[in-house]
């Protein structure tokens, strides 16, 4: 996400980014991320969290042709994008607000590459709500990047030949990020009305986050991508996916 000052449309820097091994990535991310969301086999409700574009959404109308879709996304040059990706299609409601999702009915909750940006009050908000929507026994999955040990050097190395100098590309950054561990002086930038966000998403650690989630949800899957076996040591993308048990809603 860009400050509106050098507002970049979404789908310019994920899918028709101008490399095309990141545009490979981004698609298998993307179909990763659904492949987990089949796990919820046939939801009624399905909230994607953060929702960017809307492009997710549109897949997920394709998987789950039946389900109603609220489609939440806070940043509104981001929302003006995704109502025009997602013009016609009758089963999405584009929210800003998580308040304008009725508590409690959530059958599967997917949430992209959101959690890495939060601030320590946004992360704790975003579960709060979480929880919230989610029906009892319903899945969640939440897909972050792996921006430490091996997946931080490739990534930094691809990062610093593009843009070097900047704080996600210079090797004061990057090489305690290999080393695990991650420097915690990641910029904020807003990115709408009182929305601080991390934009860089070097300095975020899958691991905190691991052990923040096992506090509300049970884990029933970790899925590393795109190639799961190699786990999160190789990969460049992790799925968690949850369950909160006994929900109320």
């Amino acid at each position: 996400m860009s400050p509106m000052s050098d507002y970049i449309r979404y789908n310019e820097y994920t899918f028709d980014d101008p490399n095309p091994i990141k545009r490979l990535l981004q698609r298998r991310r993307i179909a990763d991320a659904l492949s987990c969301a089949a796990e919820a086999g046939s939801p009624d409700v399905i909230v994607d969290y953060g929702s960017g574009n809307g492009e997710f959404c549109k897949l997920l109308t394709v998987r789950f042709p039946e389900a109603h879709i609220y489609c939440f996304e806070p940043c509104p040059w981001l929302v003006k994008e995704a109502e025009e990706n997602l013009a016609g299609l009758k089963n999405i409601t584009i929210v800003s607000s998580v308040d304008l999702i009725p508590k409690g009915v959530c059958d599967l909750l997917c949430c992209n590459e959101v959690f890495e940006h939060f601030l320590p009050d946004g992360l704790e908000q975003a579960i709060g709500r979480i929880r919230q929507l989610l029906k009892k026994d319903a899945l969640a999955v939440i897909g972050v990047p792996i921006e430490i040990f091996f997946p931080a050097l490739y990534k930094g190395l691809f990062r610093m030949a593009r843009r070097y100098g900047k704080y996600d590309a210079r090797p004061s950054t990057v090489f305690p990020a290999v080393l695990g561990f991650p420097r915690g002086d990641r910029p904020i930038t807003n990115v709408g009305p009182e929305l601080p966000f991390h934009n860089p998403h070097l300095g975020f650690d899958y691991r905190v986050l691991h052990k923040r989630l096992l506090q509300d949800f049970t884990v029933v899957r970790i899925k590393a991508s795109p190639i799961p076996w190699l786990g999160p040591f190789l990969n460049n993308e992790l799925y968690f996916l949850l369950k909160q048990e006994g929900s109320e809603g």
